[in-house]
């Protein structure tokens, strides 16, 4: 499998500095799963962040800090523990892939003609906007727009716009610029992985009647 579509090397710093939202670290993670040129990029970037940090010079502290910080703890209400069970998750017709194993996957809801949406949760962070898509081959998806980044990995099939193609495997971020309007490939149906860091704009009758649907 050729990957031609590849998270940018601002996306993967964030990645690294833990500073990425965990709906579009999921979509980069599972990204990561199967592109080894991507797994190398953000394994150098954390050696270079390593490097600086081991670099800085200490900075002192005061010396009630640890005093503080327990206190903090013991005012917290206790952690839940992770549940490391994968998931029960509903057939959805596809094999999911490794790094959304312990998320909670809806079941594929009608959105539109040859249009069907799932939505995936995120444990820790039940306002992340991530959810699947699946169109049917040839069907033209409703156009939008975004308000901030769309990260979204194509699972299965292939889909294109006016910026290019995208196949099992790519990953594309669309920016508050961008407008368009996919088109599913005619081969196959199209499933993808796709999250929000803002709202869609979506235009058209079929946009105003989808919006309140999906609440993104």
């Amino acid at each position: 499998m050729t990957i031609a579509h590849h998270p940018s090397d601002e996306t993967l710093l964030r990645l690294a500095a833990g500073t990425l939202g965990a709906g579009p670290a999921l979509v980069v993670a599972v990204h990561l799963e199967g592109c080894a040129a991507c797994r190398e990029r953000l394994a150098g970037l954390e050696a270079v962040g390593g490097a600086i940090l081991h670099e800085m010079p200490p900075a002192p502290l005061s010396a009630d800090l640890f005093g503080r910080t327990m206190e903090r703890l013991e005012g917290m209400p206790p952690t839940p523990v992770q549940d490391r069970v994968p998931k029960r998750q509903p057939a959805l017709g596809i094999d999911l892939p490794r790094a959304m194993r312990r998320c909670d996957v809806g079941p594929w809801r009608w959105l539109g003609p040859g249009f069907k949406w799932s939505k995936v949760g995120i444990a820790g962070d039940p306002e992340a906007k991530v959810m699947l898509l699946k169109g049917r081959a040839g069907l033209h998806l409703p156009a939008h727009g975004h308000t901030g980044l769309e990260f979204m990995q194509v699972l299965s099939g292939s889909l294109s716009d006016e910026r290019g193609q995208y196949f099992p495997g790519d990953l594309d971020e669309a920016d508050d610029q961008v407008d368009h309007r996919p088109v599913v490939g005619q081969d196959s149906d199209c499933v993808c992985l796709a999250a929000l860091e803002g709202d869609t704009r979506l235009h058209g009758w079929l946009g105003r009647l989808l919006r309140p649907i999906v609440g993104f």
